[in-house]
C-alpha cells in the first residue's frame, strides 16, 4: 500500500506541475493578442505568430500531460491491486525510460536549440527572425524550468521505487 501512495502522490504532483504549462501557455496567448492589438512597430507585429505558436505548443503539452497523469492516478490503483509486483516492475521501467528521455531531450537538445536561437538573433537582423528566436528561447526556458523540477521529482520517485522493490525482494 506504501507503493500505491507513493505512485499516486507522484502523479498528483505531476498534475499540479503541468498546470504551469497551461498558465505559461495562456500568458503567451495573451501576449500574442496584445501584440496583435497594440503592436505598432515591425518587431511588435513580428511577435504575433511566434507567441501564438508557442502558446499553442505549451497548451498542447500542458493539457496532454494533465490528462495523461490524471488518468494514470486511477490506473495506478487498478494495476496495483491486480498485481503489485508487476506494477513495481512496470513503473521502474517506465520511470527509467523517462529519465533517459530527460537526459537526451531536456538537458541536451533544448539547450542546443536555445544556443541556435541565440545565434540567429546575432546573425539575422530581421524582425521576424528576432521574434521567432526570442519567443523560442522564452518557450524553451519555460519548458526547462518546469521539466527541471519534474526531473528532480521523478528521480526521487525512482529511488523510492527501487527501495520498495528491494524491500519486496528481501521479503521473498
Amino acid at each position: 500500500m506504501e507503493l500505491l501512495k507513493l505512485a499516486t502522490d507522484w502523479a498528483k504532483a505531476e498534475v499540479f506541475s503541468t498546470r504551469f504549462f497551461i498558465i505559461f501557455a495562456t500568458l503567451f496567448l495573451i501576449a500574442s493578442i496584445g501584440f496583435w492589438q497594440l503592436g505598432k512597430t515591425d518587431l511588435a507585429k513580428a511577435y504575433i505568430i511566434p507567441t501564438l505558436v508557442a502558446g499553442l505548443l505549451l497548451m498542447t503539452i500542458g493539457l496532454g500531460l494533465f490528462y495523461t497523469n490524471k488518468s494514470r492516478i486511477t490506473q495506478f490503483e487498478t494495476t496495483y491491486n491486480t498485481n503489485s509486483s508487476a506494477f513495481i516492475a512496470s513503473e521502474i521501467s517506465r520511470v527509467e525510460s523517462i529519465l533517459k528521455e530527460y537526459q537526451t531531450i531536456v538537458f541536451k537538445a533544448i539547450p542546443i536549440i536555445i544556443i541556435i536561437a541565440a545565434l540567429l538573433i546575432i546573425f539575422i537582423n530581421t524582425p521576424t527572425w528576432r521574434a521567432i528566436s526570442i519567443t523560442t528561447i522564452a518557450m524553451l526556458i519555460v519548458i526547462l524550468l518546469i521539466d527541471g523540477t519534474a526531473h528532480s521529482r521523478i528521480e526521487a520517485y525512482h529511488k523510492e521505487l527501487k527501495l520498495v522493490d528491494l524491500k519486496n525482494e528481501n521479503k521473498k
